[in-house]
């Protein structure tokens, strides 16, 4: 199944991070934060939103923004724009 997204939204893979404590401790699934970055799988029709971010582009995204999705088994967010925060560069 593929997803195009509308508008000013964003279709975003989160990334996983390994959270360890100082001592080298991991941390359970439970104890662990929602991520807040993520993959851009696809750019909604907005023009200018495409000029910034396109698919594989790395993302900083609000904690409780979006909306939730299961595609192809694999958990994805539909963010809009005010929900993305700033693009990674590495």
């Amino acid at each position: 199944m593929t997803i195009h997204p509308l508008d000013d939204r964003v279709l975003v893979r989160p990334v996983e991070l390994e959270e360890k404590t100082a001592s080298g401790i991991i941390l359970p699934d439970t104890a662990k934060e929602k991520p807040q970055q993520g993959i851009v799988v696809a750019v909604g029709t907005d023009e200018e939103l495409q000029k910034v971010l396109s698919a594989g582009d790395e993302v900083l995204y609000t904690k409780y923004g979006g909306s939730e999705i299961k595609l192809d088994g694999q958990t994805h967010i539909i963010l809009q724009r005010g929900d993305i925060l700033g693009k990674i560069v590495r």
